[in-house]
């Protein structure tokens, strides 16, 4: 039977699922339509668009997991289903991760100011290098979703022996450990990239001022202004970031407590927060995204003010 907790968590979960499909349905609309438009797409905007749709594939995957570990728990047996979910899982929350990871160090690159020969080589060369490490991280793929099913086929062989129902619900305990430990893991590289980042472009903007105020200019010049927008939208992403990446750890900590199945629907809840939520920093961030998200309000506005227009005459009619 579905406790209350449940409900109100599910209830919770759908309202992030939907609001996440929309904002990430919405950037990949956007960009598809321009690119239709233009004939030719940025690279900034190509790895925003496969971004956005690995968050919405990730999102699907964790609601389903979610709506079956709560209404259809007998599905959850060894088989092919586990093994889809848990590779599906990690397949997108890797590009989720890593896509995220790229586009900061894309913006980093396009943005900073130093003068080390290493970084001028990379700033020149920002499309190959973020090529290269989307390419490398594939490695870093593959070696997970290699462990994932090592894990799952050890379990599944375990499965078949005859076992009582508490052995099996402990292997399968040891299971669900162990295998959100290994993702957790994979997502610890993609964050530290991220806030290392973060704490380069930083120094750079401290540089930048230092120079500035050198040379006795306007501190409020266009290297300025881009180095604040950028620090914003990561500030927002690396909390997010974070939120998700803590969720994970509560998870593998909670399988300690006898009522760990609450404690991790409520760190899901939490950590789907990140692909839901972060999709909306560049929509409020990027000027293309920001007026077709105007736009569309404008015109949502206006279908709402011309059928409350028409609900009085539709009313006085029926009176008559």
């Amino acid at each position: 039977m579905v406790s209350v907790v449940q409900s109100t968590l599910t209830i919770i979960l759908s309202a992030e699922f939907i609001i996440g499909n929309l904002g990430n349905g919405f950037i990949a609309l956007v960009n598809c339509i321009d690119w239709v438009k233009r004939r030719e797409i940025s690279s900034a905007d190509q790895i925003l668009t496969a971004l956005a749709i690995s968050r919405i594939g990730l999102l699907w995957l964790v609601s389903i997991n979610w709506y079956i570990s709560v209404f259809f728990t007998v599905l959850l047996v060894p088989g092919k289903l586990l093994r889809v979910n848990s590779i599906g899982w990690t397949v997108t929350n890797h590009f989720s991760n890593w896509l995220a990871t790229s586009l900061s160090i894309f913006y980093f690159l396009k943005i900073a100011s130093f003068s080390n020969s290493i970084f001028l080589y990379l700033k020149w060369r920002v499309k190959k290098v973020i090529s290269m490490i989307l390419l490398v991280t594939l490695v870093l793929l593959i070696f997970n979703i290699a462990l994932m099913n090592m894990h799952i086929n050890v379990w599944i062989n375990e499965h078949k022996v005859n076992m009582t129902g508490t052995s099996r619900m402990s292997n399968f305990v040891q299971l669900s450990t162990r295998t959100l430990f290994i993702n957790t893991l994979f997502t610890i590289i993609p964050f530290a990239v991220s806030l290392i980042i973060f704490l380069l472009l930083i120094f750079s903007l401290w540089k930048h001022l230092k120079k500035i105020q050198h040379n006795a200019k306007d501190s409020r010049d266009a290297s300025t202004e881009a180095h604040i927008k950028a620090m914003k939208s990561m500030i927002a992403f690396l909390l997010l970031f974070a939120i998700y990446f803590l969720s994970l750890f509560v998870s593998i900590w909670s399988f300690k407590f006898p009522e760990r199945k609450q404690i991790i629907m409520f760190c899901q809840v939490i950590g789907i927060s990140y692909p839901a939520g972060h999709p909306y920093v560049p929509i409020l961030g990027y000027n293309k995204l920001r007026q077709a998200f105007l736009s569309v309000l404008c015109w949502l506005r206006s279908k709402m003010e011309n059928l409350q227009a028409r609900r009085p005459f539709r009313d006085s009619s029926c009176i008559s």
